[in-house]
């Protein structure tokens, strides 16, 4: 696995916090009431399904920011596939405090593994063809959690896209239709005068429909251009059209039984909704024994 560009302390603590604040606003009543404040606990994260994991940093820091005497001890690294029944990390500390945490740090690491296994599937569909297109995401993720989704798809072998609106030019059918007032024949001009309203660092990418636009726009000297629900023939016949003068990413209709076609046309980038609008949380289980003083 080469290495992943890890999540900051403050992108992890502002996404925990806020989950932590939400499950237990006020203390954990149950835990306070039932469990004696002097109990120990041992805990072990098991896989009850085989997958790519994914969220140490997040699992540890939901136990450690409940209560910094908590310890993880980790079996494995973010990234690295696991069978089913392997035992992923011991946790140790307040019975009290890791009963509270257990939740959100479950929730965070099985839907990130559950993000990270999908994304394996489909970088390893296409590599199964020779392929080199790359697998990227989204901004199809879940409000507030973008920058673990994202996370987990560099864990599974896959890239991202644009983080925001803020960090590149991306002209949709929506905005082409407001940039050319209905008039197609004005697309390069139009397209043109973005040039040079943007930083020299500044990528820009426009999305097409129709085989016809992908001139007008290469006209326009953009850095990638989007086919987005093209045929496997038309893919094949735009990446042949473009010709290496821009990047090209194929979205729409991406699925596992139809990526490794789609990669076979050549295009440079697949980008896939489905890592994280719909991907299914991995079942992991976190196995608690308490201890209680003699």
């Amino acid at each position: 696995m080469t290495d992943i560009l890890p999540l900051s302390r403050t992108q992890i603590s502002s996404i925990v916090l806020a989950a932590l604040a939400e499950d237990a606003p006020y203390g954990d009543l149950t835990s306070q009431l039932l469990i004696p404040e002097s109990a120990r606990a041992t805990a072990w994260l098991n896989a009850r399904e085989a997958g790519v994991f994914s969220g140490t940093g997040v699992f540890e820091a939901a136990m450690t920011l409940t209560d910094p005497t908590i310890s993880v001890q980790w079996q494995l690294t973010d990234g690295e596939k696991f069978g089913a029944g392997a035992q992923l990390a011991r946790v140790a500390g307040p019975a009290r405090a890791l009963l509270t945490a257990e939740r959100v740090a479950l929730n965070l690491v099985q839907r990130m593994s559950g993000i990270a296994t999908l994304t394996a599937q489909y970088v390893a569909a296409v590599a199964e063809t020779g392929a080199t297109a790359r697998v990227v995401d989204t901004r199809k993720t879940t409000p507030g959690l973008r920058a673990v989704e994202r996370f987990a798809v560099r864990c599974g072998g896959g890239h991202n896209h644009r983080y925001s609106l803020s960090d590149a030019v991306m002209a949709k059918d929506n905005h082409l239709a407001v940039l050319t007032r209905g008039d197609s024949s004005k697309l390069t001009a139009a397209l043109q005068t973005l040039r040079p309203r943007l930083s020299h660092t500044t990528h820009l990418e426009v999305e097409v429909d129709q085989i016809e636009q992908i001139e007008p726009v290469l006209a326009a000297g953009v850095d990638t251009i989007l086919l987005d629900n093209f045929s496997l023939e038309e893919l094949r016949e735009g990446v042949k059209l473009i010709n290496g003068r821009a990047l090209v990413e194929a979205s729409g209709n991406v699925r596992l039984d139809t990526i490794a076609q789609i990669a076979q046309t050549g295009v440079d980038l697949i980008s896939v909704g489905a890592l994280t609008h719909s991907v299914r949380a991995l079942d992991l289980g976190l196995d608690v024994e308490i201890e209680l003083e003699q």
